[in-house]
């Protein structure tokens, strides 16, 4: 049984989190480097069982696209070219980095953690694939 993984894709670092096996529990599992990201996956799904990946989409908050969006697109595309045998889904991820944010202030990071942006990334990440479980039923989760 594979897991699920999910992609908080930005310009400059990206975050990266994991389900676990049984796909129940969303786990932050690094922030790469975004010119690296592609490299990273490939050497990660090649020693994991991936059975999909969730990409946050950027919106803005009356549902329109992003400057952000059409850089997703870009990167959508190059993971289904790199990875044709993977189903690919979209998240809305508006306000998770809020959320993020918010949750290191209330989970007790200290200060200079919570200025460590590959944190926050991870962490958006995390919160993008709850959401994505929290929006699928046990029964149709890929």
């Amino acid at each position: 049984m594979g897991r699920i993984m999910a992609i908080d894709y930005g310009r400059k670092r990206t975050g990266i989190a994991i389900t676990d096996p049984l796909k129940l529990i969303a786990t932050p599992l690094t922030t790469v480097s975004t010119p690296e990201v592609l490299v990273f996956l490939q050497a990660y799904i090649m020693r994991e069982t991936i059975d999909a990946l969730v990409v946050g989409m950027p919106k803005r908050l009356n549902n329109t696209p992003s400057a952000m969006t059409i850089w997703v697109k870009k990167f959508i595309k190059t993971l289904q070219e790199a990875f044709p045998d993977k189903r690919i889904f979209t998240q809305d991820e508006r306000y998770t980095s809020k959320i993020a944010s918010l949750s290191m202030i209330e989970g007790g990071f200290k200060r200079k953690d919570r200025r460590n942006k590959s944190n926050l990334d991870k962490l958006s990440a995390t919160l993008i694939l709850q959401s994505f479980l929290a929006q699928n039923s046990t029964s149709d989760k890929p």
